[in-house]
């Protein structure tokens, strides 16, 4: 399975649980996770999409620990298994 083939399932079952997965690529701050997930009641999540055992460079592990550092969650998913816990357990909490 490819990374394009691993976002396409990604975003249609972000959509599917009623949330928005938006392409995230900020002018200027290369390494951002590649979505911004925004989902109801107001909360916000980025993911990062690999290959399915890939892993972040190190400038995307340092977003992502900048992002964490802000309070906001960031996940890593390389895999339809992967995708199908994120959406069961980020997307479904009230």
């Amino acid at each position: 399975m490819r990374e394009a083939d691993v976002e396409r399932y990604f975003v249609r079952k972000v959509r599917e649980a009623g949330g928005l997965p938006l392409k995230f690529a900020p002018p200027g701050w290369a390494g951002a996770p590649d979505r911004i997930v925004l989902l109801p009641g107001g909360r916000v999540v980025f993911v990062e999409l690999k290959a399915p055992g890939k892993k972040m460079r190190p400038l995307q592990v340092k977003r992502a620990k900048t992002l964490e550092g802000l309070g906001f969650q960031v996940y890593c998913l390389d895999s339809k298994e992967a995708i199908t816990a994120f959406v069961s357990e980020v997307c479904h909490e009230v």
